[in-house]
């Protein structure tokens, strides 16, 4: 992968024409829907995105709003935390994975740590999906966007979308669908995701399978504006699993209490892959 000026070299280009933008957008608007323009920073080897979680929020309802069953390439929205550093090392097709991304957004207080204490430019903020999540829902229901929610099993994905309607009144879900599905029938989810018209479609199934299930099926969303990857979002909303107090959120310690509730499956992961990360961050940031 190429990094040039911050950005990815081959990331698909979803600039709109400025001639095309209405008079009668607020100001803001065009900053906002360009996301793919946004400024960057080499974290760990990765173009992260100098954003906070509001303007990904306001982004992506823009992005919808203007591109809506335009039939053009949703805008592809990844993230990034020590898992990912740790795998980027280990498995070098993960490059391919995440240069496919349009965005790569900072789910790791760990990275943002390190960009304000060691790094010549600092991160506003992480911007972790499980928080995303409600600043889009928010704007999308007084804007009437709609989404999608794909990965986990059936009753987790069902109750992610119950919790979803509980907390946000009037939020439109176009659809769901768990994320166990064989080979042969993923033309036919894609083709139920298209007859849906949903504008944002959130996929939880885990890295790396829901970055290649993405860069598969980019080209065939016919009528989303915008995919988001997730990861374990979805068990997050059901209640499955509990988040961190807030300050050990702050502090960069959300996977200590991960591994602490689940030490045999977690435990060993973070074992393996903390050192890793932290020698991605401090020798291949810039």
């Amino acid at each position: 992968m190429t990094i040039h000026g911050g950005k990815v070299l081959g990331l698909v280009n979803h600039e709109i024409e400025m001639s095309r933008v209405p008079t009668s957008l607020s100001p803001t608007f065009i900053e906002a829907r360009d996301m793919a323009q946004w400024p960057t920073v080499c974290l760990g080897g990765l173009p992260i995105t100098r954003v906070d979680r509001a303007t990904v929020a306001r982004g992506f309802i823009d992005r919808v709003l203007h591109n809506r069953h335009s039939m053009r390439r949703p805008f592809y929205s990844t993230s990034a935390n020590g898992e990912v550093l740790a795998l980027y090392r280990r498995a070098p097709e993960m490059i391919e994975e995440f240069a496919s991304a349009d965005h790569i957004l900072a789910d790791g207080m760990p990275m943002v740590l390190y960009s304000r204490f060691f790094g010549g430019t600092p991160l506003p903020e992480r911007v972790a999906t499980t928080d995303l999540v409600h600043d889009v829902a928010k704007l999308a229901v007084r804007e009437k966007v709609s989404f999608y929610f794909l990965g986990a099993t059936e009753r987790v994905n069902a109750l992610a979308v119950e919790r979803m309607k509980s907390l946000h009144p009037g939020l439109i879900f176009a659809g769901r669908h768990s994320g166990y599905f064989t080979p042969g029938e993923e033309e036919a989810l894609i083709d139920e995701i298209n007859e849906s018209r949903a504008d944002i479609l959130w996929v939880g199934m885990g890295i790396p399978l829901e970055q290649r299930f993405i860069r598969r099926n980019l080209d065939k969303l016919r009528y989303t504006s915008v995919v988001k990857s997730s990861g374990g979002l979805f068990d997050f909303l059901s209640g499955d699993r509990a988040r961190a107090p807030r300050w050990m959120q702050i502090a960069g310690f959300e996977w200590a209490f991960r591994a602490w509730l689940e030490p045999r499956r977690l435990g060993p992961r973070y074992l393996a892959t903390n050192g890793v990360a932290l020698h991605r961050l401090f020798f291949h940031s810039r």
